[in-house]
């Protein structure tokens, strides 16, 4: 190797160590306590967090009382939902997603949906997450399920479901989608 291919690698190196000390750290699971509202949860959260108090007093209700319609459900896996990625943009203050995030969730479950294509970002009354994980997604209401393929938006949801279920909602938005790139083969 002669000493120019040598600087150049050893300037890589360093770059690129550089930048590795510089990444940002994401913070996963952010409670804060808010004169308000109480316990709020705030940015990338997991699944499992929705069932730690206070949360699960909200979510475990109406996950257990929610009634799936089945047949949309395997509709769902037939148009390969699972292929999608969904971000889910929340706020644990709000009544719209104690209702609707725990009926999407069971829908997921029942759909054997990857854990690791789910996003949940959950935001404050501002519709903010600390770190503006939400930024890009524009959020005017919560909750907002977004579905994506190759990381652009085929559809969403805001607040509730025009059908009145959420799988009958992700059904027609996973047809769409499917049914244009049908067209797109002929």
């Amino acid at each position: 190797m002669n000493k120019l291919t040598k600087s150049i690698l050893l300037s890589a190196i360093l770059f690129f160590s550089l930048q590795s000390c510089n990444a940002q750290k994401v913070v996963v699971n952010r409670e804060v306590e808010t004169t308000n509202d109480g316990k709020m949860l705030l940015g990338m959260q997991t699944k499992d967090q929705l069932l730690k108090l206070p949360y699960s007093d909200w979510y475990s209700k109406e996950y257990d009382q929610y009634t799936i319609d089945q047949k949309a459900v395997a509709e769902l896996k037939k148009e390969k939902l699972s292929s999608y990625n969904i971000i889910v943009v929340l706020g644990t203050w709000c009544e719209d997603s104690h209702r609707e995030v725990p009926r999407l969730m069971k829908i997921l479950e029942n759909v054997n949906f990857p854990e690791q294509k789910l996003t949940v970002i959950a935001v404050n009354r501002k519709k903010e997450a600390p770190g503006g994980e939400e930024g890009v997604y524009n959020i005017q209401r919560v909750p907002t399920i977004i579905v994506q393929k190759y990381g652009k938006e085929i559809g969403r949801i805001i607040e509730y479901p025009a059908s009145g279920y959420l799988e009958r909602d992700l059904l027609e938005i996973v047809r769409k989608d499917n049914t244009s790139f049908k067209d797109l083969l002929k």
